[in-house]
């Protein structure tokens, strides 16, 4: 007998004729009011223990205008949730004999190519899928790296990329090397990712409302929103299919509950996708992530899944964001139970509602983790904002360019990050990456040889790109710094502690 049912067996046994209680009696109302409290629009939430879906419903609405509530077939982005789908799906090969995680790379995609090549003739499957490669972030939440690229395109670019920390000493999370495991994915069937995932995993599992693909979504399908000078917005979604495998699935609370059902009982209505072994090798530490400061805890990666601890319970989850979604999925073996939770903003409020029904369901002492999230997050943004206003106030007041501006104007190149066009239009300098016009930035100056990048999606922010001279006293390079983690989305892509400053050349 499980945890969970033995608690529930004891809870019977309190007395002649008492009955216990719901320990979820009351969430519904809470969470709406909760979801008010963090002003979040829509929220879509499953609850599943014992293979008993407890809750699956929507709360609140699709849009700021309300013009439809969320439901529990309102369809969420779920980003990274994907990661573990495209592991299932390499399972069931490594089940039927057609891959072993231990298989190399290179064997399956002959043109796979990193930096190092000692390191691309080992790198496995295994690897790929651990985030233990070395190799990190090519985009974050606000930047599509290549868009217009095919998915061959955007992996031979690889071979550029430059490592951060050493092959298998660490852990390094890579959405660049989710994309290559469903190549190998591809490689090994003949088939799309998409077609895949659709067909072998989302279908059998019942997972109706589910798709792999930015085309799936309908009329039901949650819009994203983020907070932007302080006001509340609906930004646009963008596709980038080429990463589908890191990160591309949609999916509804209803489905998702079918998803932890299949993932705590490693079946759904007698459909066996995994053996036990394989689900068991997913679920399974895989690398070493470090030691959490608050639980003091160990922290871990599996295959699609990260492992951790709360209060004493082991979790298996993972955390899901894209352009104004953000999702999360909480499993705990030790109480039969599972959480999922969408949202159509950034918010730490997921966090706290997975918090919150674990604590009733085990019967914890009551803490309020909303309130305390909330303040948390809030303090987190003031000191984002902070950071921020200390690089405005750095900006030195009083200066010009080095050049007239039609002298930076011309065409800058990268192995990694392609082309970037500076353009001049009516007196004002343009950036364009990779030859799309939607991707496009007017800079402003900010001082000297400094820019100040604005996208002309305003969801994406402001970064800074700078000019360098040559020995001639002319443009030779152009500096531009990405941000793949910012300290606070919310207040502002800069500053961050996760960048990357990309060195463009001049073409002649």
């Amino acid at each position: 007998m499980n945890v969970f049912r033995t608690l529930v067996f004891s809870l019977l046994l309190v007395g002649p004729g008492l009955v216990a209680a719901d320990p979820l009696d009351g969430l519904e109302e809470w969470i709406d009011a909760e979801r008010e409290r963090w002003e979040i629009p829509g929220l879509a939430v499953a609850i599943v223990q014992g293979d008993e879906v407890q809750l699956a419903r929507g709360f609140g609405y699709l849009d700021l205008e309300r013009t439809r509530a969320v439901d529990a077939d309102t369809q969420f982005g779920i980003a990274s949730l994907s990661k573990a789908m495209t592991a299932t799906a390499l399972g069931m090969l490594v089940d039927a004999g057609r891959l072993d995680w231990d298989d190399r790379v290179i064997d399956h995609l002959p043109e796979f190519r990193l930096s190092d090549p000692w390191v691309t003739a080992q790198v496995t499957v295994r690897d790929l899928l651990a985030h233990r490669v070395g190799v990190g972030r090519l985009f974050g939440n606000r930047l599509t790296f290549m868009p217009g690229a095919s998915r061959d395109e955007a992996l031979a670019a690889l071979r550029y990329h430059e490592f951060e920390q050493p092959f298998r000493q660490g852990y390094v999370y890579s959405n660049a090397m989710y994309v290559v495991a469903g190549a190998v994915l591809e490689a090994v069937t003949g088939e799309p990712w998409e077609d895949i995932v659709e067909s072998r995993l989302l279908a059998p599992l019942g997972m109706s409302r589910s798709n792999a693909r930015l085309q799936g979504l309908d009329d039901n399908a949650a819009r994203p929103h983020q907070e932007i000078r302080g006001e509340l917005v609906e930004i646009p979604r963008r596709d980038w299919t080429w990463g589908a495998p890191a990160a591309a699935v949609n999916s509804t609370a209803n489905d998702l509950a079918r998803w932890i059902r299949f993932n705590l009982a490693g079946e759904l209505n007698d459909l066996n996708l995994l053996s036990g072994d394989m689900l068991n090798a997913i679920h399974a530490p895989a690398n070493l992530i470090g030691l959490d400061q608050e639980s003091r805890a160990i922290n871990a990666y599996g295959l699609g899944w990260g492992l951790g601890r709360y209060q004493s319970f082991q979790l298996l989850r993972h955390g899901g964001a894209t352009d104004g979604i953000n999702s999360l999925l909480w499993l705990v073996p030790e109480l039969d139970l599972g959480i999922a939770v969408s949202a159509n903003r950034f918010t730490g409020f997921n966090t706290a509602l997975a918090r919150t029904v674990i604590d009733r369901i085990a019967d914890l002492e009551t803490t309020d983790w909303s309130l305390s999230l909330f303040e948390e997050e809030l303090d987190a943004r003031a000191k984002a904002a902070e950071a921020r206003e200390a690089v405005d106030r750095e900006r030195q007041d009083g200066t010009q360019a080095s050049q007239r501006l039609e002298r930076f104007v011309g065409h800058y190149q990268h192995p990694l990050y392609g082309s970037a066009d500076v353009l001049a239009e009516n007196g004002t300098l343009k950036l364009r990456l990779w030859q799309d016009d939607s991707q496009t930035l007017v800079l402003e100056h900010w001082h000297h040889d400094t820019f100040k990048a604005r996208w002309s999606n305003p969801a994406q922010r402001e970064k800074f790109v700078w000019f360098q001279m040559g020995e001639d006293g002319q443009p030779a390079e152009l500096k531009v710094r990405f941000t793949l983690r910012p300290l606070a989305l919310e207040e502002g892509i800069y500053p961050a502690d996760y960048t990357r400053t990309v060195r463009y050349s001049r073409q002649q």
